[in-house]
């Protein structure tokens, strides 16, 4: 009895933490497209739509 209180809570205390773990990676290995790209900028006065001053 002196050691089934500590190995239960030793017991559920790895079992949250194994779930949270799981959840985790789950979430880290759906998160995997690309973001869109902005398009929006104006061609003939931006690069990467990123505006450009003066000339070169």
């Amino acid at each position: 009895m002196k050691f089934a209180v500590p190995g239960l809570a030793s017991a559920v205390g790895g079992a949250v933490l194994g779930v949270i773990a799981v959840f985790l990676v789950t979430i880290a290995v759906q998160q995997n497209s690309r973001p869109d790209i902005d398009r929006s900028g104006n061609k003939d006065s931006s690069l990467l739509n990123g505006v450009e001053y003066g000339s070169r």
